[in-house]
């Protein structure tokens, strides 16, 4: 019998997740069914009983519903913990299992499909919120010589470095302000803020890119985003985050089937359909 997934939230007609599990699925050739589910935004844990009592092995989780979804999960992993949200749901004997994959996607996708080394590396991620809170173990774990977080209410950076400092693992781990940011240069600037969705960039200081560096956005889209836009005068190298969303989506695959997909022509794919 065919195994049912789906992603999950409200808006979620627009996900590409039910083009990449499907491409994934036939790759491996492995049984499943992926579809979108539209939950109710007071309904989010009664969907997921219901989608779960149908038959429903997995879903992803989208906005707005991470936070939910690590709430009601019967177990979590570490990293799950450390980002105090969920993107993905495994149905067990014992329950829910909640994991989150977005960081290990963000990670993925910089060393793997761009060939970009972060051990040793001065990293500075810009955002307090969600995204930037599911990166920061990942990244830690990469062994980069720095991260500091930025974000343009410092204080929300300062608590963020300083719930992760026990975890930094040799890291020089700091937080600042964006004003702050002024004199100094980082190899990887990762943009975890919401800016690109009011088609705004945040408003960083010139000459924070060291030569070679890599602006990197979570968001994505068609042509550059206003924060690789801005980026570009000062940048030898830019990324969006489609790449993430395919590498994210891959790890939920990888837990819940036990089969690793390649990644690289389903992201080849969805450039040119980008394009």
């Amino acid at each position: 019998m065919t195994d049912r997934y789906a992603v999950i939230g409200n808006p979620v007609a627009h996900s590409k997740s039910p083009l990449i599990h499907a491409a994934f699925a036939w790759q491996t050739d492995e049984d499943i069914a992926y579809e979108a589910l539209l939950a109710p935004l007071d309904g989010f844990a009664a969907s997921v009983r219901s989608f779960v009592a149908a038959g429903g092995r997995g879903l992803n989780v989208t906005v707005p519903f991470k936070l939910e979804a690590w709430q009601l999960a019967d177990q979590r992993s570490a990293r799950a913990e450390a980002a105090k949200a969920v993107n993905t749901l495994i149905v067990t004997p014992q329950g829910l299992t909640g994991d989150n994959t977005d960081g290990v996607g963000l990670v993925r996708d910089i060393t793997a499909n761009l060939g970009v080394t972060l051990a040793g590396k001065r990293l500075l991620l810009l955002g307090a919120g969600g995204a930037a809170r599911g990166a920061i173990l990942p990244l830690l774990d990469a062994w980069p010589a720095a991260l500091l977080i930025a974000n343009r209410t410092a204080e929300k950076a300062h608590a963020l470095a300083a719930e992760f400092a026990p975890q930094s693992q040799g890291a020089a781990l700091s937080a600042a302000s964006f004003e702050e940011l002024a004199g100094r240069q980082f190899d990887i600037v990762i943009n975890a803020t919401s800016a690109s969705l009011n088609d705004a960039a945040p408003n960083l200081p010139v000459g924070i890119y060291a030569s070679g560096a890599l602006a990197y956005d979570m968001m994505y889209g068609k042509g550059l985003t206003p924060f690789l836009h801005a980026a570009q005068a000062g940048c030898a190298m830019l990324a969006d985050g489609l790449g993430m969303l395919v590498e994210q989506a891959a790890e939920s695959f990888f837990l819940w089937r036990g089969v690793r997909p390649q990644t690289a022509p389903v992201l080849a794919w969805l450039r040119s359909e980008q394009a």
